[in-house]
């Protein structure tokens, strides 16, 4: 074999390697096994920037579930086992579930629109995985067991007294903190009050309330001391979808592989070498972006299913051309547009219109959401029921519909708003109706207009329901058949 030869088999087993990445994940090797990932601790003007955001994130996950709004709603409850949901202090019921739907499906395309135009900023900054991995649970263990090479050593190493009292210290920190996160979390379900109660009372009294509590517990425990990363790689369908989503015009954490590799590709740092002069790129190939990924990826190879755009490999870039006095920005957030035509990031118009749109749908769900009565009512001819002469009067019956959106029980009665000398009575009840919260009640009553008092076969009217005070809660405007 000649020496052309053993340098194209050693160009294609290069290839080879520098394509593995596309087969495979960082977390896992060549057979399948688990592949743990000791990432090295970030520093940087991004990581003081999103840990600023994470912790205040965090004090509004803790805090929110105890907030009490005047009207004596907390700020959220999502009590799924009563469908009873509570946002921004306005009670939503199982007869909202449409505006809820809408809600859904607003935040659903929200999501797409915003992965397009700016990547997977929400999984490096705002998502509750990173946010607990990064800033809480991985920081406990840069803690205890130090940072990457502490990590890595204290992992190979016999289980010694240091060994099982550092993990012994971990797990339980590690449990104490998922039993907080769990307790957390029933908060938002069963609410503060009675999670309070709970605590006091003690689990013997709420045994299965309890065991909830415990489920819960160990289920955060096991994404965040075992499963951990592999939540983002293998479970997380965000991270499938980016793939689908992103373009060359979406703004992502990209490597600036034109002028890391330059003609000659990437080298070792030389002191005192011109590496314009002999084609190689900036990248010096110091792996820091690679020891500093929480996911085990090299950014390097360009967009990936595991990049989670948590800016470590930004941080870790830039200091290391601080060092080498080479421009910072190798790795930074950009399209592959902006890379491949060397342009700087900028607000292109494509981006302000996505971003109004975002914005629009926005402000459009809350108006729809928040605008709408706390009571619902609807008045439905009976079927089969055509109009009655009584004398001088003429009767319809109509099927009422009432929806108490309120977090209190209600006395309703009717008016008929549009004919002064009519009259609306319920025949299936008393004339005031109880309205037990979040429920929904029907019956029928009949509504009698004089003669004169009627212009067409198809009467417009108006219906109110009216609160004890004689406050107007909602009204319905339908038809009343009368023999023109």
């Amino acid at each position: 074999m000649n020496d052309s030869q053993i340098k194209d088999q050693d160009l294609e087993k290069l290839s080879a390697e520098e394509e593995a990445f596309r087969s495979s994940i960082g977390t896992m090797d060549k057979k399948g096994k688990r592949q743990w990932v000791f990432p090295k601790k970030p520093s940087g003007r991004f990581t003081v920037y999103r840990t600023w955001v994470a912790y205040f994130l965090l004090a509004f996950l803790v805090i929110a579930p105890f907030v009490k709004l005047p009207n004596g709603n907390p700020l959220f409850l999502f009590n799924i086992p009563k469908g009873e949901f509570i946002i921004f202090g306005f009670p939503f019921f199982t007869s909202d579930f449409f505006l809820l739907a809408i809600g859904m499906i607003t935040t659903i395309v929200f999501i797409v629109l915003f992965t397009v135009v700016y990547g997977r900023i929400f999984c490096g900054w705002i998502c509750p995985q990173t946010i607990f991995m990064e800033h809480v649970f991985r920081r406990i263990e840069y803690w205890i067991e130090g940072d990457r090479p502490k990590q890595m050593k204290l992992a190979k190493q016999d289980w010694d007294e240091e060994k099982i009292r550092k993990r012994l210290l971990k797990w339980t920190v590690f449990g104490l903190i998922s039993f907080f996160i769990a307790n957390i979390f029933f908060a938002y379900i069963i609410g503060s009050d009675a999670l309070i109660d709970l605590i006091k009372e003690g689990p013997a009294t709420h045994m299965s309330t309890f065991v909830g509590l415990i489920i819960f517990t160990g289920l955060f425990y096991f994404i965040f001391a075992w499963f951990r990363e592999q939540v983002c790689t293998l479970v997380c369908p965000y991270g499938r979808l980016q793939g689908v989503l992103i373009d060359k015009k979406t703004i992502i954490v990209a490597y600036d592989f034109k002028r890391g590799e330059s003609t000659a590709g990437r080298s070792k740092f030389r002191k005192g070498e011109d590496r314009k002069a002999v084609g190689k790129g900036d990248c010096i190939d110091c792996k820091q972006c690679v020891v500093v990924c929480p996911t085990g990826i090299d950014i390097r190879n360009g967009t990936q299913l595991e990049c989670v755009n948590c800016t470590a490999c930004i941080d870790a870039c830039d200091e290391v051309m601080e060092k080498v006095n080479l421009p910072k920005g190798l790795i930074r957030y950009a399209s592959e547009e902006n890379i491949e035509t060397g342009q700087k990031f900028k607000f292109t118009g494509r981006m302000l219109a996505y971003t109004l749109v975002l914005l629009g749908m926005i402000l459009a769900i809350n108006a729809f959401l928040f605008s709408r009565n706390d009571v619902e009512v609807k008045f439905l001819h009976v079927p089969g029921r055509n109009y009655k002469i009584e004398g001088q009067n003429i009767s319809n019956v109509y099927q009422y519909t009432l929806y108490n959106k309120t977090n209190g029980d209600l006395n309703v009665r009717f008016e008929l708003e549009s004919h002064e000398n009519g009259s609306i009575r319920i025949l299936d009840g008393p004339p005031q109706i109880v309205l037990t919260k979040g429920n929904v009640q029907q019956g029928v009553v009949e509504v009698k207009i004089p003669m004169d008092d009627l212009s067409s076969y198809k009467e417009p009217v108006i219906m109110r329901a009216l609160d004890e005070d004689g406050k107007v809660l909602d009204e319905y405007l339908t038809s009343f058949s009368a023999p023109y």
